[in-house]
């Protein structure tokens, strides 16, 4: 039998703050363990939350960058569960009034409609070690997390694994350029609840749901949703029912297994949380947010193709991380070739810099690689030797200009001078020139190039040795 596929994600995101979500503790990942709380955070009896209210801004400031409306109203409550750890035995969440509701996100030619983004505290970590014991690590407890949930609609919008990891991979380009979160996912600052089901093709009944809990990393998102839709294709085609039930994905394993079945949000008990007034968003305060938001992804891809000429290709690798666009925006603004510096950072620099989990640092000046850009183009260096140059530069105090002239890599022959020098290498290669001239064939003519770049020791530029040589042997 066919089937639709109906994918429901559930993502969260540490938010960008100085401090925790209901206390003054450093919302700081990589600190000792347990060095980041007080009462507050790690539950004392008697301890009571004061919210933070940048972790409201940032989370209106996320629901503007996907088009949501803004409740002027909005409610914490308690959710109550027990694990260890969750320190209260209870997370301070929302239910009945988040902050943000009915917004959309578009990937590709789709709009994915998304239901709500709410704001919680994120809970402890777990530390299971290679002896079998488990610690706690509370210093991630209480940091301001917002969960964003789709739309739970009939008719599926995310179909297929490749549909769930194109919207992550937006949604998180968006939140970090939104300024709302670094979603370091190697730091757990961005994860995901997956709902997967499956009912007969073109039915209009809703298959029954299972849910895969806090999946690191997009790779194992995308095995979990495979793994997770055929088991239920298999189930189904023999007959079987599907469990309503929550899951755990062991990436290790590469397989699934049961954590507990039919939870829905009476099993959390959702109250009022009775420390924290309703927060009160004014019309005033939206506004205020809105005129600071920075310009997004599909607003600059627009830009940089329109106004700069690039491709849409060239506009995607420079938006895929934010540091780069950033790099790409000072220098043109400098030097307004955006197609020539463009070219230098989608290959020179993204080759350096690209790694599993994102990108590390630029790690050459503005300055130092503009100079080469420049003279590149005004053919006072050969490129093959400013690849050389930005080596020797990169992750140094060394200068460009510098390095190009300790070694003799600044092109400063005349015209005449390079006419007679060509005009040797020529004369002195007949079988190489008759060569070429029965078989026209550009390896050839390489060769004679290579042979004048000898003689003049870089010092020319290769595209001028060629059209000499060209001119030369008619």
């Amino acid at each position: 039998m066919q089937y639709d596929v109906v994918i429901g994600l559930e993502v969260h995101a540490e938010l960008k703050t100085n401090t925790k979500c209901f206390c003054a503790c450093k919302n700081q990942a990589g600190s000792e363990p347990n060095t980041n709380c007080c009462p507050v955070c790690v539950g004392l009896p008697g301890a009571l939350p004061i919210l933070n209210k940048f972790a409201v801004e940032q989370t209106i400031r996320a629901g503007l960058a996907l088009g949501f409306d803004i409740n002027r109203t909005a409610i914490f409550e308690r959710k109550n569960y027990f694990y260890p750890d969750l320190a209260k035995a209870y997370q301070i969440s929302q239910l009945v009034k988040p902050i943000c509701v009915h917004g959309s996100l578009r990937v590709g030619d789709k709009v994915i409609p998304i239901h709500r983004i709410h704001l919680e505290e994120d809970a402890g970590k777990l530390v299971h070690g290679a002896d079998g014991n488990t610690l706690i690590d509370y210093n991630r407890g209480g940091v301001p997390l917002i969960e964003l949930v789709t739309e739970a609609l009939q008719e599926p919008h995310i179909e297929s694994a490749e549909e769930a990891i194109a919207f992550l991979e937006k949604l998180r380009q968006i939140y970090i350029y939104a300024g709302v979160s670094d979603c370091l996912i190697e730091k757990g600052q961005m994860r995901a609840d997956v709902n997967v089901s499956l009912k007969p093709k073109g039915s209009s009944t809703y298959g029954t749901k299972v849910e895969m809990k806090n999946i690191m990393g997009f790779k194992s998102v995308y095995r979990a949703i495979k793994y997770e839709i055929e088991r239920q294709r298999d189930i189904l085609d023999d007959g079987g029912v599907i469990e309503q039930e929550t899951r755990k994905w062991d990436d290790d394993k590469g397989e699934n297994f049961t954590l507990r079945t039919k939870e829905n949000s009476q099993d959390y008990r959702y109250f009022p949380d009775p420390d924290l007034l309703a927060v009160e968003i004014s019309d005033a305060e939206v506004e205020r947010i809105k005129k600071s938001m920075p310009i997004l992804p599909d607003e600059l891809k627009a830009r940089y193709m329109n106004e700069f000429g690039l491709s849409e290709y060239d506009a995607d690798v420079l938006l895929q991380f934010k540091h780069v666009s950033d790099f790409f925006n000072e220098c043109v603004a400098e030097y307004n070739q955006p197609k020539n510096v463009c070219n230098w950072l989608t290959t020179e620099i993204m080759a350096r810099i690209k790694t599993e989990t994102g990108a590390g640092p630029i790690l050459i000046s503005k300055q130092n690689l503009l100079w080469l850009i420049k003279n590149v183009d005004d053919k006072k260096i050969n490129r093959l030797n400013a690849k050389e140059v930005l080596s020797k530069v990169w992750g140094t105090n060394l200068n460009s200009e510098a390095v190009a002239k300790q070694n003799n890599w600044i092109i400063d022959i005349d015209n005449g001078a390079l006419d007679g020098i060509v005009k040797k290498v020529v004369d002195s290669n007949p079988n190489v020139v008759a060569q070429f001239k029965a078989e026209a064939d550009p390896k050839i003519l390489n060769y004679l190039v290579g042979q004048v770049m000898k003689e003049v020791r870089g010092k020319a530029s290769a595209a001028d040795v060629m059209a000499k040589i060209k001119e030369l042997l008619g």
